[in-house]
């Protein structure tokens, strides 16, 4: 099973650098098959580039440190 308190970690090693483009990142939901759902906020909110970092940024660090997540989506 996926800890949240595990995810909410890899998230704080993530957020200093979106902080510094003018965004952030919330955890919405840890589901009971390993989906993370995460909301993207600020400057991250319909940039261009959101899925990039969604997907090469959050999801690749998530899934490093956090074993049993099988996906990172954005809601």
């Amino acid at each position: 099973m996926v800890l949240e308190s595990d995810v909410r970690s890899a998230l704080d090693e993530i957020r200093p650098a979106l902080q510094a483009d003018g965004g952030d990142v919330e955890l919405v939901e840890v589901t009971e098959d390993g989906v993370v759902r995460v909301r993207l906020q600020g400057a991250c909110q319909g940039c261009p580039m959101s899925a990039m970092t969604l997907k090469n940024g959050i999801e690749r660090v998530i899934m490093e440190r956090v074993p049993g997540v099988v996906e990172v989506e954005a809601v």
